[in-house]
């Protein structure tokens, strides 16, 4: 069973190429400057237009520097929607010190696992929140009818 999220990852085939600006300021977390250029009409030229996106790196394997292809993902969190695909070229610490950057396939296998384990935890709770439930209907049904039954015998013995 695979979310529309997962279906669409896996469907993307593009992927940019950028430079790690920042590594190792936040968790799993690095960004990334992509180039890119603008034409200005006015004096008819192109300049740099970068763009910086902030990228989810699963195992913290990337370091400043790295040349990196990343390819669009799913919301990590608020400004994360890119996931590293794989290292170009490293920039110091060879990629043999550094832990393995996970393929696609193995961060949409964790995500699919944890979804999997949140939907059951939600089902349990929701299934110990309805038996709570019931079990409370049927102590207040049971107070009522004793109650009742009380009032019965009170005007039962009011009648003689």
């Amino acid at each position: 069973m695979s979310s529309p999220v997962t279906k669409a990852a896996r469907r993307v085939t593009h992927e940019l190429h950028g430079v790690v600006v920042s590594a190792g300021l936040m968790q799993k977390t690095v960004k990334v400057r992509v180039a890119g250029q603008k034409w200005n009409k006015i004096v008819s030229k192109f300049y740099a237009d970068p763009k910086h996106y902030l990228v989810h790196d699963p195992n913290s394997s990337l370091r400043t520097g790295d040349v990196v292809a990343i390819a669009p993902g799913w919301p990590t969190s608020r400004h994360k929607r890119h996931v590293v695909k794989h290292i170009i070229a490293p920039y110091g610490e060879p990629i043999e010190n550094r832990p393995a950057v996970p393929l696609l396939d193995e961060i949409i296998a964790e995500r699919e696992a944890k979804k999997q384990a949140k939907d059951e935890r939600k089902a349990s709770r929701q299934r110990s929140e309805e038996e709570r439930r019931q079990a409370l209907k049927k102590a207040t049904a049971e107070e009522r009818k004793a109650k009742h039954t009380a009032w019965e015998q009170l005007m039962a013995k009011s009648d003689r």
